[in-house]
């Protein structure tokens, strides 16, 4: 019996999205979804929100190790919730194996246009210059204590050697809309969300967090420019249950990657400014433990805590 007609006569496979509907993940699943469904018949996503994505990932970590529950790994839930939470349901390092991952968003550094103008804020040095000739003025917005924003801001902090008072909003939507309104000075937000608003010329991108400067943003560079090294990316990819049978997770990756590697993938992702990245399942494994470890230290160092 081929692969195909054993998953379709086995039952759909189910796709755990630890987040609500409609956001990048959960549109990037389902696209994903539509396209291994000639590989590997029936793919339903279950969107399983809360605690951060903590909800969702340890349904996945409980499941049946057979192939046929698999879930969504992301930044939150696979690298910075497990030293952000004093107690995890779920070990991200012991209880997933990874498939694949899907994509790559970079973050971007950005100041309001208005006031960028008004302090002649031009380049990330610039701003590293104003922070340091007045101290304790600068302050930045982010979607809440631990979020990526947050995280990404202390660490640049770190690195430039600057104070910047960290406020938190309830979400990255407020967070940038206090950054429009000029009520914080700057914001690491992911690209996706900020975009439109530095197309409109509302927001003035300094720099982005990915390793290499973005396709999606010419003529900004990257803050490893400045600090070598510097990386924060927000990803996502698939990981199944530990334990699931190598077969089965060969096969995942072959349907999924495929869909991954399809000209119209690249063009739909491409729309929510999200760049496809297939890997091997061990590829995966790595990147996730090499992100864990970086995050421990951000984690560490910002003083987050949720309990």
């Amino acid at each position: 019996m081929s692969p195909s007609l054993h998953a379709q006569s086995s039952g759909p496979i189910r796709l755990v999205v630890p987040y609500a509907p409609g956001g990048p993940i959960d549109v990037t699943a389902r696209a994903l979804a539509e396209r291994v469904r000639d590989s590997l018949g029936t793919v339903v996503v279950d969107n399983k929100a809360g605690a951060g994505g903590n909800i969702g990932a340890d349904a996945v970590a409980k499941a049946a190790p057979d192939g046929l529950t698999i879930g969504i790994a992301a930044t939150a839930t696979h690298a910075v919730n497990p030293w952000l939470y004093s107690r995890m349901p779920y070990d991200a390092a012991k209880d997933f194996t990874g498939i694949t991952q899907m994509v790559r968003v970079p973050n971007v550094l950005v100041v309001n246009a208005a006031r960028a103008e008004q302090l002649k804020i031009n380049t990330v040095a610039d701003l590293i210059a104003y922070a340091r000739a007045n101290p304790a003025k600068l302050n930045y917005g982010s979607g809440g204590n631990g979020s990526a924003g947050h995280l990404a801001g202390e660490m640049f902090k770190q690195k430039a050697g600057i104070y910047a008072l960290h406020i938190p909003y309830r979400g990255a939507s407020p967070a940038q809309l206090a950054l429009m309104a000029g009520e914080v000075d700057f914001n690491i937000d992911n690209l996706a969300a900020a975009a439109p608003n530095i197309r409109a010329g509302k927001l003035k991108a300094l720099a982005v967090t990915s390793e290499q400067a973005s396709p999606m943003l010419p003529g900004v560079p990257p803050l490893s420019a400045t600090f070598p090294g510097f990386a924060i990316d927000t990803w996502w990819g698939l990981m199944a249950p530990a334990g699931t049978p190598k077969a089965a997770i060969d096969r995942l990756n072959k349907a999924f990657t495929d869909a991954l590697k399809a000209p119209e993938t690249k063009t739909r992702f491409e729309a929510l400014l999200a760049e496809p990245v297939p890997t091997t399942p061990e590829q995966f494994n790595a990147f996730m433990a090499a992100e864990r470890a970086k995050y421990q230290q951000v984690v560490k160092a910002s003083g987050a805590k949720v309990d």
